[in-house]
């Protein structure tokens, strides 16, 4: 597979959450996605664990039954005061044009989730919910450092993503759709994939790390 030849820098600056630039009508191969998911498992992981597990979806029964299951999620979310949409309204200027775009982007993908090539869903064995608060913290430092490094991958193979949790309002929902069980298995996010329109994503517009960084002693 080609690669785009970004710069570390490149890659980690420009890989964007990608919801209109998606093309619908182009297939990913799934040798493509094996390919991203061999960076995935050399990512780090919790006592060197290693207790992740994937599940790759393409069936088109399957993702209109995922999408309808967000779509559900979405029309509760979007009515919660801490939605993107809410937030824009509670802002002034260049912050609350972006947060207005995230939300019309964030629908947009909402009413095409069925339409996606193909969602990966990263799982992680037990219930993360009925773990010690140190426990969870363990389990999911073990699945979103795989997870991202196969979003990096597939940046890198002209692949947008974007990590999305609205179906785990309805997860056991989705458990029996994918014949996951529920009671041991835990789903973390549901990410979707496909070729994007164009490669020339841009680092986007954020405060100077600096204005949320402390040294030594919190001072927020």
């Amino acid at each position: 597979m080609t690669t785009l030849g970004l710069s570390a820098d490149e890659l980690l600056s420009t890989t964007r959450s990608v919801r209109k630039r998606i093309d619908f009508d182009r297939p990913v191969s799934d040798d493509l996605i094996r390919e991203c998911l061999e960076f995935a498992v050399q990512a780090p992981s919790g006592s060197n664990r290693q207790g992740w597990r994937f599940l790759v979806v393409t069936d088109n029964d399957k993702k209109a039954a995922l999408g309808d299951l967000y779509r559900r999620g979405w029309d509760a979310y979007s009515k919660l005061g801490t939605s993107a949409g809410a937030l824009a309204e509670t802002l002034d200027g260049d912050h609350a044009a972006q947060m207005t775009r995230v939300r019309e982007s964030a629908s947009y993908l909402a009413e095409n989730m069925h339409r996606v090539p193909a969602m990966l869903i990263p799982c992680l064995p037990g219930r993360v919910n009925k773990a010690p608060e140190t426990g969870v913290s363990s389990m999911l430092a073990s699945i979103v450092p795989s997870t991202w490094s196969f979003m990096l991958a597939a940046r890198e193979r002209g692949l947008g993503t974007c990590w999305t949790t609205i179906h785990l309002m309805f997860e056991e929902e989705a458990s029996t759709v994918l014949g996951i069980p529920f009671e041991k298995v835990t789903q973390i996010a549901l990410i979707t994939v496909g070729h994007t329109i164009g490669t020339d994503f841009r680092p986007a517009a954020r405060p100077p790390a600096s204005t949320v960084t402390d040294w030594n002693t919190w001072t927020a």
